[in-house]
């Protein structure tokens, strides 16, 4: 038996399943931000921070331009709709309240202070 095509659900859910991409996105909850300003926090090599990149922009989490010389991110935040949907689609879910969501997520995440 052979396993079913990816849709695009698995590659959000695949996306989302990486700590350092669930930050990054936590990040991009700010404002848009350059790759060079994503890359700082982590102590990972620029190449990894945008092979991560282009599996959020794959997903649709994230979108990327070019101004002038410097590439940057934005969220595109109803990308998760499709996700969001599914897991309401059990029905012991209450629908989700996106700030509440956001204001969870930004808690969870929240980095240490120094």
């Amino acid at each position: 038996m052979t396993a079913p095509a990816p849709t695009h659900l698995d590659t959000i859910f695949a996306a989302l399943a990486d700590p350092t991409r669930r930050e990054i996105l936590r990040m991009l909850l700010e404002d848009d931000m350059a790759v060079t300003d994503v890359a700082s926090p982590f102590d990972i090599s620029l190449a990894a921070i945008s092979k991560h990149l282009a599996i959020l922009s794959q997903a649709g989490l994230i979108s990327q331009e070019k101004r002038g010389r410097v590439k940057w991110c934005k969220l595109e935040p109803t990308s998760m709709s499709e996700a969001i949907i599914w897991i309401q689609s059990f029905g012991q879910f209450q629908a989700i309240d996106l700030d509440a969501f956001e204001r969870f997520v930004e808690s969870e995440l929240r980095l240490p202070e120094e």
